[in-house]
């Protein structure tokens, strides 16, 4: 076996024994879970401020996801470090926060502060920590304890095995905190308007043309109408509309080849719609409207309530301009 097999075969093993110790410690920090993990959600569902989140070293860069993941899942919060906050940025957190402090031995001295503006003003503090007897887990009001495990550094110093347990247990305290206040799919896409996982819970009525953009007729209208109409909305067809506001039928490009012969402009645009239209509901994700319109071999979909009323139509080209493919 040559030296960069050799070096290959070491980096495999090592690869797979960080793993292992990390997911060692996940399994550990499963089996530990308590009381103190449903005190800690009671008092970060029933503040009526913000979550403050606060860490050093590699915990404040873990401290930063959760904030980011609790502020996107419904729960107001966000980052202060700690050398910032003993200058100044303490006045940030008020009466109505709780704080949730993040340190693997419990005895970070950049947190000495924070932890003493809390008892002082009594805002909520959580601690996440190893150190179950330390400074840290005895002020705390709860205390989240890690359980023991080894890091994965060969040396076993750097923060990972740890730092992996407390990244988990941020999106613990995320997820329950989800679930008990009901927060849904339509609160996720007010956060997250942009990038991918904003196209994929774009609603139809996002995108679809309604009020006079919508191209729509009744069935007696004469076609020398509806041409004219047809060519000012630029969408490729026209809803031929009952006398209740229901989709009766649809007149495309189509329609109007296969007509051409019939003398179409003595004709109604009942005598030359095509009936049993596809629509979609406006609540649908955009993504089901390309999809039905792509199974379909269509380029346009009208929008209709549950009662039947048209309310907008939505045509291919929008769902490719608001990047949904």
């Amino acid at each position: 076996m040559d030296k960069s097999t050799t070096l290959k075969t070491n980096d495999l093993e090592l690869a797979q024994q960080v793993l292992k110790l990390e997911a060692a410690g996940l399994t550990g920090l499963a089996s530990s879970l308590n009381g103190a993990l449903s005190e800690a959600l009671d008092i970060l569902q029933n503040i009526t401020g913000r979550v403050i989140v606060t860490g050093m070293g590699k915990s404040g860069h873990i401290a930063n996801k959760i904030a980011a993941t609790l502020a996107s899942t419904g729960k107001p919060a966000f980052f202060i470090h700690p050398g910032e906050a003993s200058h100044g940025d303490l006045g940030m957190i008020s009466d109505q926060d709780a704080v949730l402090a993040l340190s693997n031995s419990g005895e970070t001295p950049e947190l000495s502060d924070i932890i003493a503006y809390t008892r002082r003003f009594k805002i909520p503090l959580i601690g996440m920590t190893s150190g179950a007897t330390s400074t840290m887990a005895t002020e705390a009001d709860v205390a989240l304890i890690l359980p023991p495990a080894k890091e994965a550094c060969v040396i076993g110093l750097a923060p990972t095995t740890s730092t992996t347990m407390m990244m988990a247990y941020g999106d613990v305290l995320a997820v329950v905190l989800m679930e008990r206040q009901g927060f849904t799919a339509e609160e996720f896409k007010l956060r997250h308007p942009g990038g991918r996982l904003g196209l994929r819970l774009l609603k139809v009525s996002d995108i679809m043309h309604g009020g006079k953009e919508l191209p729509i007729a009744k069935g007696s209208d004469p076609m020398t109408e509806i041409l004219p109409e047809m060519t000012a909305k630029s969408l490729g067809c026209i809803g031929i509309l009952d006398e209740a506001g229901s989709l009766a039928g649809i007149v495309t490009d189509g329609d109007l080849r296969r007509h051409m012969s019939d003398g179409i402009l003595s004709l109604t645009a009942a005598e030359v719609m095509t009936t049993g239209a596809k629509t979609i509901r406006s609540s649908a994700l955009a993504s089901e409207a390309l999809q039905i319109m792509n199974d379909a071999k269509i380029t346009s979909l009208f929008v209709a309530e549950e009662e039947g009323k048209v309310v907008g139509l939505l045509h291919i080209h929008d769902c490719l301009r608001a990047g949904i493919a």
